[in-house]
């Protein structure tokens, strides 16, 4: 009953927020048309409204933003595994993750054992789960730093961790990292991470977090 409960209420969230984007689209349509009118502002009254046009559309974007996560985040995942090798997958998210490092002044270092064995993935959804890991460690290192990759056989499959040398989470902080919306970065919706952990369990696996303010901070992943 609570699982039905659940998926009622997540369908219905999903139809309100549909709702909400398609006036948001409309709101960003109008809002583009008004910054033409005012692209080449002839005074300062011109100029002041063509901020505030500007500054609008910086907040539509980010409740399409917010939109876009929560519908990730409240989508009841189907998850479909097949045979993976982990290796092969952190490779090529590596190559498409390999542009935002460089350009952030990151050095992606990768310690993945040759005899790793398959594990059970829906490619696209853990995928999604390890881009919100490499995106919240390059936030975490705005002067740029490592991201450290590393994988181990565990007894139970197959331990995987993201360490980055980044700013920390102070304890406060890291207790709530886990709840929907709670973001310490401004622009930040709160999702990426509350996301990371329901992909991580839908596959039947667990992900812990270990961080210390100033000294970086360490995900691992327990696949089965």
């Amino acid at each position: 009953m609570a699982s039905d409960r659940y998926a009622e209420l997540a369908e219905l969230a999903g139809s309100f927020i549909h709702e909400i984007k398609n006036h948001l689209s409309t709101l960003g349509l109008n809002l583009q048309l008004l910054a033409e009118d005012f692209q080449d502002p002839q005074s300062q009254r011109e100029r002041r409204a063509l901020n505030r046009v500007q500054r609008l559309q910086t907040e539509c974007q980010h409740l399409v933003d917010v939109s876009n996560d929560f519908l990730r985040f409240a989508r009841d995942q189907e998850v479909n595994r097949v045979p993976t090798e982990l290796g092969k997958l952190i490779e090529e998210m590596v190559d498409f993750f390999g542009p935002t490092a460089r350009a952030a002044n990151i050095e992606i270092k990768c310690y993945l054992p040759a005899d790793l064995p398959p594990v059970q993935l829906d490619r696209d959804l853990f995928k999604q789960a390890l881009l919100n890991l490499m995106l919240n460690a390059e936030q975490a290192m705005p002067t740029g730093g490592e991201l450290t990759i590393q994988a181990s056989r565990t007894p139970e499959g197959v331990s995987l961790s993201l360490i980055d040398t980044g700013m920390g989470i102070n304890p406060d902080v890291l207790a709530r990292v886990w709840q929907p919306f709670f973001s310490t970065r401004q622009g930040g919706t709160g999702l990426g991470l509350p996301t990371t952990r329901k992909i991580i369990e839908a596959h039947g696996g667990r992900i812990d977090v270990q961080s210390e303010a100033g000294r970086g901070t360490k995900f691992t992943l327990t696949l089965v």
